[in-house]
């Protein structure tokens, strides 16, 4: 399910629409197998009452997991990790609902994070960094999180680049210098990139 359309400007594009990567549900799918191949296995070693009573006990556990897979998957489909030539957007829930909106001019630095277990899984953390009230949003379960990182670098340069067009005044000038200056440090712009976008500015 796409990200409603609704929800964005008229003026705006999305660049990037994920939900979580399958691992978001993961662990409630090996709990429900593990639960039914350990009724199953105990059903077929056990004998007499026992067994109806630890069949019937498997069977509840059973249940239980399937339950919780499903609400997995509700929530999973509701989950939207969203870039788009603006800002950044998460969504989630379905009745009580989270968001997080960050605008891509506010953002200082795009990290990512992996272990060795979800680097084989395909799988990590983005860490978005701004200079709102929370300074850091950690978003967890995110697919090539490597990839993402770079998109939403690269959707912060031309966003720059698009500010730059106007005629901005001395304070935006200003701003916009910093802006480049960090977009520099952290290895987004080359410098000859920042040369031009200074030059372009200061014209």
């Amino acid at each position: 399910m796409p990200f409603p359309q609704r929800l964005i400007a008229d003026n705006e594009d999305i660049v990037l629409d994920l939900h979580p990567h399958w691992w978001f549900f993961g662990p409630s799918a090996v709990g429900l197998g593990g639960a039914l191949i350990l009724t199953l296995w105990v059903n077929s070693v056990l004998s007499g009452w026992l067994q109806t009573a630890v069949t019937y006990l498997g069977l509840g556990m059973v249940i239980v997991c399937a339950a919780i897979l499903v609400v997995e998957l509700v929530k999973w489909r509701t989950t939207y990790f969203v870039v788009t030539t603006d800002r950044v957007i998460y969504r989630q829930g379905v009745v009580a609902r989270t968001g997080i909106e960050i605008p891509l001019e506010r953002i200082s630095n795009v990290n990512f994070h992996q272990s060795i277990a979800e680097r084989l899984l395909g799988v990590g953390d983005i860490l978005v960094q701004s200079g709102g009230e929370d300074g850091e949003q950690t978003f967890s379960d995110i697919s090539r999180p490597e990839e993402v990182q770079n998109i939403v670098n690269s959707c912060i340069q031309s966003r720059a680049s698009r500010s730059f067009t106007g005629a901005p005044t001395l304070s935006g000038i200003a701003h916009e210098l910093e802006r480049l200056e960090a977009l520099r440090d952290r290895g987004t712009l080359s410098d000859e990139e920042f040369e031009e976008q200074k030059r372009r500015l200061l014209g």
